[in-house]
């Protein structure tokens, strides 16, 4: 059996400065290969700049399968650049995963939210209040976790290891805003391995 695999987000779900195959989800599917697993090259609904709404108005306009073995969700880190509410962002979010869950034929255990990344920590944000960023983002991935604890889906942290690799150039694209490669590539085993573990338990 080959497995397909839909990747839900935004700019960190294409990979935006980078080759599509340096991108997180085309490397977790070269991971779980490697590992002898089988994974049909990645279905991705995403581009840079979009909010939780935006992506929810653009899945409604793609044709997509009835079903894919596994999901992932990316998404919110444009909702708090663009000053969105909580309230607003955790209604949001909920019916993304919601739809999510309906793309994994209603198995939360084949869903997996990623948590959103600190851009607070990038050069990019060198002019920015780095604290109020962080302050926002941990709020926005309390949502993210609770919410995906809700709907017993998987939830990743990767923004811990992010935060540490931030201002590092080695892992940062040349917009000094984005994840290199390798930063990708951190994301990528954590999401393989849980993927991984999530096929043994059947």
């Amino acid at each position: 059996m080959t497995y397909s695999y839909l990747a839900l987000g935004d700019s960190y779900t294409i990979g935006e400065q980078v080759k599509l195959t340096d991108s997180f989800p085309y490397q977790s599917v070269q991971l779980l290969r490697e590992k002898g697993i089988p994974f049909y090259a990645p279905e991705i609904i995403a581009a840079t700049g979009w909010t939780t709404h935006e992506l929810n108005t653009h899945i409604e306009k793609i044709r997509t399968l009835e079903k894919y073995d596994m999901v992932s969700l990316l998404i919110g880190v444009n909702d708090q650049y663009r000053g969105r509410s909580i309230n607003e962002f955790t209604v949001a979010f909920e019916h993304l995963l919601m739809k999510a869950i309906g793309f994994a034929g209603e198995n939360p255990a084949h869903v997996f939210v990623l948590s959103i990344p600190d851009w607070g920590v990038t050069p990019f944000a060198a002019q920015r209040d780095r604290n109020t960023i962080a302050g926002e983002i941990d709020a926005f991935n309390e949502v993210c976790s609770k919410t995906a604890e809700k709907y017993n889906a998987n939830y990743i942290n990767i923004t811990q290891s992010q935060r540490t690799d931030g201002n590092n150039l080695e892992y940062l694209a040349d917009d000094g805003l984005h994840p290199s490669g390798k930063e990708y590539a951190k994301w990528a085993i954590a999401l393989s391995e849980s993927i991984k573990l999530t096929l043994a338990n059947g």
